[in-house]
Formats: C-alpha cells, sequence, structure tokens
C-alpha cells in the first residue's frame, strides 16, 4: 500500500511511526511533514488546507490510503473532498467533524441525549455573555471560543472582572479569530483531567489506552495555555469504575447521538473527561488523536494500524480485537524557551542519534526542518520534540523519559520538570 498522511506535528510522526510498522505499507508520504517524519516517510511541500492540492497528489501517487490527522482539514470538510474524488480517506467528514469544530454544537448534542457535561449556556454577541455574567454566573466561570483555536481558546475566570475581560478578548478583540464568533459559557468543574482516545466506525466504538495531558506552559500548571507540554498513559486515575461509567454514559452514547444526528462519526474520537466528586463529566471532544497523546498511545498499539483503519472505514470495527501492550508511556515536550508566545527558529538540534536503535525510546518531531545541506535538523517551532520512553511502570517511563531529554539539545530548549508527578499521588 501507499499511504498518505495529512499533517506536520508530532501526532504526525507518531501515527507515521505506526503505519511504518505494518507489513502492508511499503511507502508512505506526509503533507507537509517534517524533518523527522522525514526520515521515515517522503515529506511533500503541501498544506493541510490545500485540498486539491492534496487530491490531485494523492491521484498521480495512487494513494490507497489517506490519513487526516489535524483538526482544521478535518473540520474544513478534507475527508469530504477526498471521498468525492474516490480517495479512501481515514477521518470523519464534515459534518461529524462539527463535534470539534463547534463546541456549541457538542455542548447542545450532549444536552440532548444526556451525556454528562458541565451546565453551559452559548452565546451569540459579546453583550449577551457580559450580561449573562452580571446576572446569573458563579465563579469561576469558563470561557470558551466555540471554534478551533489551537487547543488555546479556553478561558478560566475567577472574577467577573476577569471574565468580561475574557469575552471581549474572545468575541470583541477576536484573539482566536473566528472561532470567536461565537463561543460557550460553562460551569467550573473540579477534579481529575484524562483523555480518552478511541478508534469508532460509525456505530461501534474501541477505546484505545487512557492518557493525562499538562496543557500549561510551566510547572505547577502555571503559566499559559499550551498546545501540551507532555502527557503519560494509561492514567492511574482512569480506574475500572471510572471506565464502566464512561462506556455506559459516555463512550457509545456519543456515537449513538451523532448517528441519530444523520452525522455518523468514523475516526476517531477524543474524549477530555473530567472525574469530579460526581462521577466523570465530558470537557470536550477532538475528532481526532490528540497531540501529544498519540506519542504515548500510539507507540503500544499491538494491532496492525492499517487494519484498524480499514475496519473504520467499512463499518467492521466490531471485528477488531483492539489490544495494547501493558507498558506505561511518559513523553516530555522540548519547546522553544518563550513558547507559546514569542520564540526563535531555526536553532541546530544535536544528539537525535542517541535514539537510534534503543528500544523503549522514541523521539517524535514536532517543530522541526532540515537546513539547506539536507543534513542538519533545525528548530522549526513552539513545541520541538516529544521525547517518550516506554517502563514497565509509570515511574519507570517517567525517569527514562527525563533521562532521554538529556540526549538531545538545541539552544533555547525548554521543559516542563514535572510532567507525570501526579503518579506519585496515585
Amino acid at each position: 500500500m501507499k499511504v498518505l498522511i495529512v499533517g506536520s506535528g508530532g501526532r504526525e510522526h507518531a501515527i507515521a511511526y505506526s503505519v511504518a510498522k505494518s507489513e502492508r505499507v511499503d511507502k508512505i508520504y506526509c503533507a507537509p511533514g517534517n524533518a523527522g517524519i522525514g526520515t521515515i516517510a517522503e515529506c511533500v511541500a503541501i498544506g493541510a488546507m490545500e485540498f486539491d492540492k492534496i487530491a490531485a497528489f494523492a491521484k498521480e501517487k495512487e494513494i490507497d490510503l489517506v490519513i487526516v490527522g489535524m483538526d482544521d482539514p478535518l473540520v474544513g470538510g478534507l475527508v469530504d473532498v477526498l471521498e468525492a474524488e474516490g480517495i479512501r480517506t481515514f477521518g470523519p467528514r464534515k459534518n461529524a467533524a462539527i463535534l470539534e469544530g463547534s463546541k456549541a454544537f457538542s455542548k447542545d448534542l450532549m444536552k440532548k441525549y444526556n451525556i454528562p457535561t458541565a451546565a453551559y449556556e452559548n452565546f451569540d454577541s459579546a453583550e449577551e455573555a457580559i450580561e449573562y455574567l452580571h446576572t446569573k454566573a458563579k465563579f469561576p466561570i469558563v470561557l470558551k471560543a466555540d471554534g478551533l483555536a489551537l487547543g488555546k481558546g479556553v478561558l478560566i475566570c475567577n472574577t467577573l472582572e476577569e471574565a468580561e475581560d475574557g469575552v471581549c478578548s474572545i468575541m470583541t478583540d477576536k484573539k482566536f479569530g473566528t472561532a470567536g464568533n461565537r463561543m460557550v459559557i460553562e460551569e467550573f468543574m473540579t477534579g481529575r483531567e484524562v483523555s480518552v482516545l478511541s478508534f469508532v466506525d460509525g456505530k461501534t466504538i474501541r477505546i484505545m489506552s487512557s492518557a493525562q495531558d499538562h496543557k500549561r506552559a510551566k510547572d505547577g500548571d502555571q503559566g499559559l495555555n499550551t498546545g501540551g507540554m507532555g502527557n503519560f498513559s494509561p492514567s492511574p486515575f482512569y480506574t475500572e469504575e471510572v471506565d464502566a461509567f464512561c462506556k455506559q454514559y459516555i463512550y457509545q452514547a456519543t456515537v449513538d447521538a451523532m448517528a441519530a444526528e444523520g452525522r455518523p462519526f468514523k475516526g476517531v474520537i477524543f474524549f477530555g473527561l473530567m472525574l469530579t466528586p460526581d462521577g466523570p463529566r465530558v470537557l470536550e471532544y477532538n475528532a481526532r488523536f490528540g497531540d501529544p497523546e498519540a506519542q504515548v498511545v500510539l507507540p503500544r498499539l499491538k494491532n496492525d494500524i492499517i487494519d484498524v483503519i480499514d475496519a473504520c472505514i467499512d463499518g467492521t470495527l466490531d471485528q477488531i480485537n483492539l489490544q495494547f501492550d501493558d507498558k506505561a508511556t511518559v513523553c516530555v515536550v522540548l519547546a522553544s524557551d518563550g513558547y507559546p508566545l514569542k520564540y526563535d527558529k531555526g536553532l541546530p538540534i544535536s544528539g537525535l542519534e542517541n535514539f537510534e536503535g534503543k528500544d523503549d525510546y522514541f523521539c517524535f518531531h514536532a517543530g522541526t526542518k532540515l537546513a539547506e545541506d539536507g543534513k542538519t535538523f533545525l528548530t522549526n517551532g513552539g513545541r520541538v520534540l516529544g521525547v517518550t520512553a516506554n517502563g514497565a511502570t509509570l515511574k519507570e517511563a517517567r525517569a527514562k523519559a527525563y533521562e532521554a531529554t538529556g540526549w538531545v539539545e538545541f539552544a533555547n530548549k525548554y521543559m516542563r520538570t514535572d510532567i507525570g508527578k501526579a503518579i506519585d499521588e496515585a
């Protein structure tokens, strides 16, 4: 098979790594990819939102399968464009990707189908939102831009003044662009956050391993929201009781709700959960693999990923016995100092060769490129590398991941030092 992966981050590198293990695949392309992905796939200079160019390339190269990794092209309808051209594609169609593309839609869906989530209201104007804050809100409170905002469109506000400023930044100043044309105001929930990835074929759902993300830029969950500074899997807080509750009230209920709405979902649903004192609640849905969740879950997938993807597309997922090895995995993101605001790019990276031939260690590239010499790896983003390790236990995996962060260097290297610290409390 010839496979094309759409995207350019650590998630897409993890997908490419899994695809490369398949005996059914002998050629991988990635559009646009990055320098790390380029070591196992042929990167092509086509942007993830250049739908016509992606379709033309897929036809020219007689691609057997396209895997769409990123949220923007999914929400924008890339799967529909490719399927219309007869190109086999993995990912939800536009009318299903709205599950991530509109927080207002997903909240209304959960309310209609009694899927546990936080109480909320949707707003189309800043004036209405501010009036609500003055008359009905309880603090702290959560403000969410309706659309895609690179994982950063969520504000937790402790006071009325903070919330008013937040409404203005989302809806008036358009800090998150058109994502802030609508917004959701919802109750603040307390508890541990857990991420659960799943494969879906429109009617059947198969749960992958749980994971736990670290969104804030600095230790102790301080600083600005990011795309994710590290992750561990499985989460010790995702117990058998939590799993049983979610299977009964959340997972299948979501798949059935989308089907009932005439929006059958095929692809990956990422469930962002809050384990509240009153039980699990849905924080958010994503319509694709998480980043860096993919980096801690996919390396432990025992199935051939192509077999699983085929089953999702063909509606035969009920025939798949999804299996993961029982190791634990920790990913520590090496970022450019100053991320997520301002940071330098184009800095040489050394030490990547230290990962070669080492079992249980992975270095997934998120923001890298090759220098003009075609050999030197350079930084090319806020999140640069995802240093990942497996271990018999989470503590072992964490120790190995942090050990491996010292194998690689670049001038403005920055990381959190407390990824997985919650493991000690489990």
